[in-house]
């Protein structure tokens, strides 16, 4: 099981609920979806359909039909060689557990780009480039 790019929580969320308030977020979003060779983690989907339905009002409906479409995408569970590998990530480079779990999978997808606003564009972690679509280009 392999992917190109890790796709992390905030691209999903833009794809299913920005359409109105982040229409240019919206748009990147589907793009990178529409373009292939992407895969996630259990995390993001968790931290999706808890975002989505919680804070962002979407039905939990429509939320578990986008988690049934995006797990047609590589997808990996977390275990606890992801939970030690997050850990250990997360202290060699001082960032949050959950950012450090995202890059474990990451890793362990062998994707070299993780989509991401929330760690520093452009950064190595390991063998994971951190991309920020959202950026002005």
């Amino acid at each position: 099981m392999r992917s190109e790019c890790f796709l992390d929580t905030n691209v999903l969320i833009y794809a299913a609920t920005g359409r109105h308030e982040y229409p240019r977020h919206w748009e990147i979003a589907h793009e990178i979806l529409g373009a292939g060779g992407n895969g996630l983690s259990g995390q993001v989907l968790a931290e999706f359909y808890a975002n989505t339905t919680k804070k962002l009002g979407l039905p939990p409906g429509e939320a578990y039909e986008w988690i049934r479409r995006l797990a047609f995408m590589p997808v990996v569970a977390g275990d606890a060689d992801l939970v030690v590998e997050g850990i250990a990530l997360s202290q060699r480079y001082k960032i949050s557990y959950w950012d450090a779990a995202v890059i474990a999978a990451a890793e362990r997808l062998g994707a070299g780009t993780l989509y991401t606003e929330d760690l520093n564009h452009g950064q190595f972690y390991g063998t994971v480039r951190v991309c920020n679509p959202f950026l002005d280009r």
